[in-house]
């Protein structure tokens, strides 16, 4: 039996390919690509020669089987995305779930990653955040999925297109809020570029200036709103824990603690 390389690729700079990707493309037997003619600008730029399949969406079914099969009858198999590493956000993830069920051996050969290296250059939270990979160009399943993690609290990333940059702003606007976002585009290119902003003015600037490039979205999660008391809720918190046997400087304590009101202010009313 053969086994499944997973290879990542340079997302934007050449420079960025790894020794041991460039040794394990030369080595396989063959190559399962996204898209032929950009792995083989790849190829060419370091004079690697290799016969490649093509493998995407819309004949993962088809070309699956067939790479499978030759990697059982003992070939190896290179999976590269058009950039990153494969399986992220990709149809690759389909290839390697079937070599595991199947008893192939899969192997890693890591390499850049958009989510990461965006995240890392972002400013943001990353102690804890959440892929959120590209949102549907259906109105209504974008809307579903921005409904269901508008209260999420970590940072979240997504990926999206130029053309479609704008009508994604002005939902997460709508449903999200107007919260703070980092804008991340063509990661190690010429026109890398993070922007900083809000999705108010992040609308407002790519109105007058249309976006270009790819970006990685990078969007702060929700924040906690907290309850505002008044000295009446204060009271009536402390009149409670009275009720239940507590001594009014302890009732008017926990009542501070919980609402922010000053103990001596809740002591005051409660004894009156």
């Amino acid at each position: 039996m053969g086994k499944l390389y997973v290879v990542g690729t340079p997302i934007g700079n050449l420079g960025d390919i790894s020794p041991r990707a460039l040794e394990t493309l030369e080595s396989v037997d063959f190559i399962a690509a996204e898209d032929t003619r950009v792995t083989l600008k790849l190829l060419n730029r370091f004079e690697i020669k290799k016969e490649m399949i093509s493998y995407y969406e819309h004949n993962k079914g088809l070309k699956g089987d067939i790479i499978i099969d030759r990697i059982l009858k003992g070939e190896t198999c290179a999976l590269v995305s058009d950039a990153g590493m494969p399986a992220i956000s990709d149809p690759g993830e389909d290839l390697v779930r079937v070599a595991h069920e199947m008893g192939v051996q899969v192997e890693s050969v890591p390499g850049p990653t958009a989510v990461a290296t965006a995240l890392s250059i972002s400013g943001f939270s990353t102690g804890r955040f959440c892929f959120e990979g590209f949102l549907s160009v259906n109105k209504l399943s974008r809307k579903e999925h921005l409904e269901e993690i508008k209260n999420e609290k970590r940072t979240m990333v997504f990926y999206e297109a130029p053309h479609k940059l704008l009508s994604t702003l002005k939902d997460m606007l709508n449903i999200l809020g107007n919260r703070e976002i980092a804008l991340v585009k063509e990661l190690t290119k010429i026109h890398e570029d993070v922007f900083i902003t809000t999705f108010e003015d992040a609308i407002k600037h790519y109105e007058a200036e249309p976006p270009k490039g790819e970006f990685v979205l990078i969007i702060k999660g929700a924040t906690e709103e907290k309850a505002e008391y008044t000295l009446a809720d204060a009271v009536r918190i402390a009149k409670g824990l009275m009720e239940k046997g507590e001594s009014a400087s302890v009732s008017a304590k926990e009542a501070a603690k919980i609402t922010g009101i000053k103990k001596g202010d809740v002591y005051k009313e409660i004894l009156n």
